[in-house]
Order: C-alpha cells, then sequence, then structure tokens
C-alpha cells in the first residue's frame, strides 16, 4: 500500500462499503441526518481529488435479511426485504451528494426504473471515467448473498484498485475489542489469515472473491472525519488486506 501522506490520491478507482449502520449516526436505526451529511461531504472531497469513486452500501439500520430469518421469515424473502432497504440508503445518500453539487447515479441489481438505473458494467464504468459518483444498491441481487460480498464483486468487475470498508472500529483485531481490553490490532493481513482464523472483516465469500482478484482491502474507521481521504491519499491507517504478507499487530 502506497505510504504517501500528499493531498494526491494514491488510487485511480476505490469502491467504498458503508454499512447501514453507519447512517444510523448516534440512533438505534433509521438515517441520521448529519452521520449521512458528513460521509457526504467527505465522499465529495475525494471525488474533487480526481478519485472515481463508487460507494456500496449496506441496509441494516433499516432491516437486516439475517434478523428476519432469525424469527422464522423465510430467508429469501428477508434478504431482498433488506436489498430493498439497501436502495432506500442509496437514494439518501444520492440526495445528499447532490445536494452538495455532486453528480451522481443509484444502480440497482433489482429493477427499479422509476428511482434508478438497471446496474450494467460498462455504464457504471463510463459513469465514473465522467466524474460521477456511483451508488450501488440491491446487493448483488440475489438472496443469501451479503452487501459484503457485492462490495467484492462490484470492485473486482470494475477493476476498483482497492475496497474501503469503513467501520465503527479502527481496523481488524484478533479478538472483539468491545469486550476484550487486550484486543490486539492487525496492521497488515493476509487473505488466508483472515479467512483461517474467522476473523470479522468480510464474509467468507466476499474475502475469497477479493482474493481471487487480487482486490486489496482496508479497514479503517468511517466515524473519524478525514479518514475517507487519508486512506484515499495513501496514509497507513486501519487493517490492509492483501496476498503474501505476514499478519502484523504492531500498533
Amino acid at each position: 500500500m502506497p505510504s504517501s501522506e500528499t493531498s494526491a490520491p494514491a488510487y485511480r478507482r476505490v469502491l467504498l462499503k458503508i454499512s447501514g449502520e453507519m447512517l444510523a449516526g448516534t440512533q438505534e436505526f433509521g438515517i441520521h441526518a448529519d452521520a449521512i451529511g458528513r460521509f457526504a461531504e467527505e465522499i465529495k472531497e475525494v471525488r474533487d481529488l480526481g478519485c472515481e469513486i463508487a460507494v456500496v452500501i449496506g441496509g441494516g439500520n433499516i432491516f437486516r435479511g439475517l434478523a428476519g430469518a432469525s424469527r422464522g421469515m423465510d430467508r429469501s424473502h428477508a434478504d431482498y426485504m433488506g436489498m430493498l432497504a439497501t436502495m432506500i440508503n442509496a437514494l439518501a445518500l444520492q440526495d445528499a451528494l447532490e445536494r452538495r453539487g455532486c453528480f451522481t447515479r443509484v444502480m440497482t441489481a433489482i429493477q427499479m426504473h422509476q428511482v434508478a438505473e438497471p446496474y450494467i458494467r460498462r455504464r457504471a464504468i463510463r459513469h465514473m471515467e465522467k466524474g460521477r459518483l456511483v451508488i450501488f444498491g440491491a446487493g448483488t441481487g440475489n438472496p443469501y448473498f451479503s452487501t459484503d460480498t457485492g462490495a467484492a464483486l462490484r470492485a473486482a468487475e470494475l477493476h476498483a484498485d482497492i475496497i474501503l470498508k469503513g467501520t465503527k472500529v479502527d481496523g481488524v483485531y484478533n479478538r472483539d475489542p468491545m469486550r476484550f481490553s487486550d484486543a490486539v490490532r492487525y496492521k497488515r493481513l493476509t487473505y488466508q489469515k483472515v479467512l483461517q482464523d474467522g476473523l470479522k472483516v468480510m464474509d467468507a465469500t466476499a474475502t475469497s472473491l477479493c482474493m481471487d482478484n487480487n482486490i486489496p482491502i482496508v479497514v479503517f474507521n468511517l466515524n473519524v472525519p478525514g479518514n475517507i481521504r487519508r486512506v484515499v491519499c495513501g496514509e497507513d491507517i486501519g487493517t490492509v488486506i492483501t496476498q503474501g504478507v505476514e499478519a502484523d499487530t504492531s500498533a
């Protein structure tokens, strides 16, 4: 990973994965105006640096398919409901970005012509080449696949240089830092280590897809203002997951 701390982007094309929970801010559910507004400002800042950026957004702040399935709902039915929740978030982020002067496109894996374009790979690439921010909703369009897998799939299709996974913590730990005070953060990991140890980065399907296509992942704290720009400009924050490096827990 580049180590430059200048204001120039270190990557030409990035895919940012934002979980739905991040949009809730300090609320338990729903969309917090201050949170989505700040994320929109930071995404615009990165776009203004000349970086092509696409966003995959989750729906856990509204409805999570796995949660519905755990309460007895049919899994496919619950997952489709979760995909619709991601579309609500995608449209909310589009509105926040456009109110800040950004040209955007929402693309969906489930057709809904009145509110979004159907996902077409070549069209998505063309939008980014023209400087438009592309927001992907509805995951892969299939039940049983997470939005993390959707992010890995879109990154591979669009030839993204890197996946930026914004979370509530500052990287990947050897165990839950919310529960264990002696948890240690990794600075570097391999895909194999993530899969072997079951580390909570992305689900196994998403991690394997990144490994097969050699797409680096950076896990970082999205709640720290300016962190999206810092990662895009190559600053050494969060946890970097790539091929062929030993696990490094030095902080």
